[in-house]
């Protein structure tokens, strides 16, 4: 998460000033069916190491948080889920493409 910055004034004298915040609306979470999520392979700025990468969930940092977490356990690995995309350590596409297939999820 990014931090909340005033909009429009940079500093008030005035102690009893209530700075404006933008507030970003967070995304609702698409039903399984309706979303398009693509599995891939990188081996790019990881040190040499394969990580399967799935891109392209639209929701909430809950509902992606669970997500990963029920990925990492189908596939008995670690891996990390931020900004969007889940991360599952090792060449785990096939584990994970039967797991989303199951929970209904749609795959490119």
């Amino acid at each position: 998460m990014s931090k909340r910055q005033p909009v429009g004034v940079v500093y008030s004298t005035n102690p009893d000033y209530q700075y404006q915040y933008d507030e970003e609306p967070e995304a609702e979470t698409l039903a399984p069916e309706k979303q398009r999520l693509r599995v891939s392979i990188d081996r790019h700025h990881r040190g040499g190491k394969t990580v399967t990468l799935i891109t392209g969930f639209v929701g909430t940092e809950d509902d992606l948080q669970a997500l990963g977490k029920m990925l990492k356990g189908k596939c008995g690995v670690g891996g990390s889920a931020k900004d969007g995309e889940i991360i599952i350590q090792g060449d785990q596409q096939e584990k994970v493409r039967a797991a989303l297939t199951a929970a209904g999820y749609k795959l490119r």
